[in-house]
């Protein structure tokens, strides 16, 4: 696998409800992702406001370029019913390289 700059991995979460579709299609539909997964049922133990909380969530992968992560996370809190939804960026540090061709693609307009 060869590496290339350019592709990124945002995970944030979303509760059980619709947020997570609308946020995922939100950001495919804006270029601003080539694809997003949506992997329900996973539980979330954090502390909020000096408590610590139990709650049913939704992960988001997100694959993205580093470039567009501004417009991203504008995405994200213009979506998003959290006070502080969750945006960690990982990099890729490499791939398939017709996979991540696509990718790029994808977020051009190609």
């Amino acid at each position: 696998m060869e590496e290339r700059e350019g592709t990124v991995l945002v995970l944030t979460t979303a509760p059980p409800d619709d947020t997570g579709e609308t946020l995922a299609r939100a950001l495919v539909e804006r270029r601003l992702a080539a694809c997003v997964n949506r992997i329900p049922g996973i539980r979330s133990i954090y502390r909020w406001k000096e408590r610590v909380e139990s709650e049913e969530e939704e992960l988001l992968i997100v694959k993205t370029s580093p470039l567009l992560l501004d417009r991203l996370e504008e995405t994200i809190r213009e979506i998003h019913p959290y006070e502080v939804p969750e945006m960690l960026v990982l990099p890729a540090s490499g791939g398939f390289p017709p996979y991540l061709d696509w990718l790029a693609d994808s977020l051009r307009g190609e």
